[in-house]
């Protein structure tokens, strides 16, 4: 069975259940958090619409939800969160219908897994942006760099790629003409200090940072590792370039969904400038709201 950690809690206390520890094992049972009371209309009647249930990474995803569940307990929506920490199960029990839609990737990760598992999802709607960048291991400063240092990235297609580009806009490799965003390591095709790549899954990446010269963090994973892109990175991708529009962070749902009036709700209130404010004050440059 596939190790996975995850938890559910309810709307109105996401947030404090965040600080949590995750649950572990496969198949436990997640954590029942007492419901929230139910929005009231202007005569003191239930309004209550019904359940949104959402599939998110841990940091900064189900943050933003909690203070997302926060709106939409106040429009009548119960939004129901489970945490987890790989890039396949949130895909999966969309797919399957277990749960409505999950907040964790970006487009080009999405149509690599549809394209390998045959799942029908679709993006509904982008909602931040998380620089990659290139942080400290056992190094400090990218000056420092030495022949065969070892450099930790993500293995999967799209961040593997993403990550080979960094390297190559800041002179540590150069990549065969036309790599472009579906480079892998066979795409090298100049190593002046013989670095070795360290390929590991993605959530495993920041935890060998005493072992390897540098590493290379998605967004998500370099804050729950307590790094922020603005203040630790020491290179990462501009606010600007084609890699942020490519790897916007989007709300997922099986095809067909798309309209679900949860689903729009939810949309509507992530887009929202309530939560773009949220973004910028939480993350410090870190994560970076998507305006389209």
């Amino acid at each position: 069975m596939r190790k996975r950690f995850w938890k559910k809690t309810s709307a109105a206390l996401l947030g404090a259940a965040l600080a949590g520890s995750l649950l572990a094992g496969c198949g436990a049972d997640p954590v029942e958090v007492a419901p929230e009371a139910e929005a009231e209309g202007t005569d003191g009647t239930s309004q209550e619409k019904g359940a949104i249930t959402v599939a998110a990474s841990t940091t900064p995803h189900a943050e933003i939800l909690a203070k997302a569940a926060e709106i939409l307990a106040e429009q009548g929506w119960k939004l129901e969160v489970v945490e987890f920490e790989d890039y396949i199960q949130p895909n999966l029990v969309v797919e399957s219908g277990d749960m409505d839609a999950n907040y964790f990737q970006h487009i080009p990760y999405l149509d690599n897994f549809n394209k390998e598992n045959g799942t029908n999802l679709v993006a509904v709607a982008g909602i931040h942006y998380e620089p990659f960048g290139i942080y400290p291991g056992t190094k400090s400063d990218l000056s420092e760099l030495a022949e065969g240092d070892v450099i930790a990235v993500p293995n999967d297609t799209t961040n593997e790629a993403r990550a080979l580009l960094l390297l190559q806009d800041n002179g540590i490799i150069k990549l065969k003409e036309g790599a472009g965003l579906e480079a892998t390591v066979l795409d090298i095709a100049e190593n002046p200090y013989n670095i070795e790549l360290q390929e590991l899954e993605a959530a495993q990446v920041s935890r060998v940072v005493d072992e390897v010269a540098f590493v290379i963090l998605n967004g998500n994973y370099a804050l729950a590792a307590g790094y922020s892109a603005s203040k630790d990175a020491l290179a990462y991708e501009a606010s600007d370039s084609v890699a942020a529009k490519t790897y916007v962070n989007v709300i997922v749902v099986k095809a067909g969904n798309e309209e679900n009036e949860g689903i729009q709700a939810l949309v509507d209130v992530l887009k929202s400038d309530e939560i773009a404010a949220f973004i910028n004050e939480t993350y410090d440059g870190a994560v970076v709201p998507f305006s389209e």
